[in-house]
């Protein structure tokens, strides 16, 4: 007992309440996610081409804003405030869908993605000022972390697969808002221990953070309006393109202007592994498309007498991460302190080296097909495996790098275009989910050839750059240095 209340006392104030806000934070997203398409087609009877494009936008907007949520948080609103501010857009837009109508879609989903575009990267923020730059222990927070995501990940696809079941659409984001609410609750409860600690805005005199508070808040409310607009337009998936190249070109310029030349260094490093992980995540964000396609039409989906509900192939990752999160954080502890020197280049390389090997798992499976072409599941399941230990390696590690590398000023702006990553990845997947045949191209004995294909192309062209990065990993060591540490001549 007095060795569990040590651990617990070691845990810097605000970081174990993040946890379960962030897993109450996550539900919404997570029911959306899994039920945007079939509530779309079946409820609002969109065509399947109208509501694939809604599910496109969706997932642009909540990654694209989380860059601007980065800049907000922490210059015109504190963390704290935006992410309340934020879930109170949330818990508003689920109620509007759950009126049924295309309108209070629309504009429910407009309220939706404000609130969790703007909010997450706060979240992160909150967590990453709980440590100082150089204090190992923010690893293990943020894999801690995004556990509990994960378990409101699980939560959320099981309770809107059990609603997809029967239509309760209106039930299911009844629960989705339910679910917000909470998070709102658990901040109000914790919010002293959830003050910022490191953010411009604490720099202002109190005329200044009152003019800030309220331009942050008629940002916050005037994006609702600009986003259900773009929600409808056309040319709302190249609006999203030229912002991230707009983003990339900024990062670029305010690392070759910087001064400081060990952050400077740092950043250098931040863009590297940053382009890297580009590759990571366009290959995983291709499980809700082409991955999913994929195991519908081709692969056995009766495991042990059972039919496996393709929606709940997605909890392969979900469990993975749940329990893979703590597991690794306490490995790497042991392992460090036998002297392996396992640091960010590392991590990174190993994941990208697990995505490809993920990838090329499903072409070996191919392999070993049925009469009819149906690949065993096992080869599907060892793949999403594989994928979500990647995961663990280079998402919650990717939030922590950010902490450590980031000069404090462009803290929030890094933080979110490195969120804004899975935005662009998400395009990508979209371009290589759609050189994978059509179900009704032919039966799955014809299609197996060109899957294989393009998996063995994709699983090989990854590993390759995880070796590349394997290659870098002395040159990265030599970038990145903490502040205490002593400049190498």
């Amino acid at each position: 007992m007095s060795s569990l209340k040590s651990k617990l006392s070691n845990i810097p104030q605000g970081a174990g309440a993040l946890f379960f806000i962030q897993m109450f934070s996550t539900l919404g997203f997570a029911v959306l996610y899994s039920s945007l398409v079939l509530y779309a087609s079946k409820h609002l009877h969109f065509s399947t081409a109208k509501a694939a494009a809604a599910m496109g936008i969706f997932g642009a907007f909540n990654y694209g804003l989380h860059l601007f949520g980065g800049y907000l948080g922490g210059r015109f609103l504190s963390n704290r405030n935006l992410f309340v501010g934020g879930m109170v857009l949330q818990v508003i837009g689920c109620a509007c869908i759950a009126g049924g109508s295309t309108e209070l879609f629309y504009w429910g989903l407009a309220l939706f993605l404000t609130g969790s575009g703007l909010n997450v990267t706060c979240i992160n923020m909150m967590l990453t000022q709980r440590f100082k730059p150089e204090d190992i222990r923010r690893e293990g927070a943020f894999l801690w972390n995004y556990a509990g995501m994960n378990v409101g990940f699980f939560v959320g696809f099981t309770v809107a697969g059990y609603y997809q079941l029967t239509e309760s659409y209106a039930s299911l984001f009844i629960f989705a808002t339910l679910g917000n609410f909470m998070a709102i609750v658990l901040a109000s409860f914790n919010w002293k221990s959830l003050v910022d600690l490191n953010t411009p805005l604490l720099n202002a005199t109190p005329t200044e953070y009152k003019k800030r508070f309220i331009a942050g808040i008629a940002i916050l409310l005037g994006l609702v309006p600009v986003v259900w607009y773009l929600l409808q337009s056309e040319w709302t998936e190249n609006l999203v393109k030229t912002i991230c190249l707009l983003v990339a070109i900024t990062l670029l310029y305010l690392t070759i202007i910087h001064k400081d030349k060990r952050e400077k260094n740092n950043m250098w490093a931040y863009l590297i592994l940053t382009l890297s992980s580009l590759v990571f995540w366009s290959l995983y964000q291709m499980a809700p498309n082409g991955l999913q396609l994929f195991a519908v039409n081709n692969v056995d989906l009766v495991v042990w007498g059972h039919i496996v509900a393709p929606q709940w192939i997605q909890n392969i990752n979900t469990v993975t991460i749940v329990f893979g999160g703590p597991l690794m954080s306490a490995l790497f502890v042991r392992l460090r302190a036998k002297g392996w020197n396992i640091d960010v280049p590392k991590q990174f390389s190993t994941s990208l080296i697990l995505m490809g090997l993920g990838f090329l798992a499903l072409p070996l499976g191919i392999l070993f097909a049925d009469d009819k072409g149906m690949v065993p599941f096992f080869w599907l399941f060892l793949s999403y495996v594989l994928q979500s230990i990647g995961e663990l390696l280079i998402s919650p590690v990717g939030y922590a790098m950010i902490g450590r590398m980031a000069p404090r000023q462009y803290q929030g702006i890094m933080m979110g275009s490195w969120m804004l990553i899975t935005g662009v990845a998400s395009l990508f997947a979209g371009d290589f989910s759609g050189m994978i045949p059509e179900p009704s191209a032919g039966t799955p004995l014809t299609t197996n050839a060109d899957y294989s294909h393009l998996f063995s192309q994709l699983g090989w062209g990854t590993v390759a750059v995880g070796v590349v990065l394997v290659v870098l990993i002395p040159f990265l060591r030599k970038l990145i240095k903490d502040k205490e540490a002593p400049e190498v001549a």
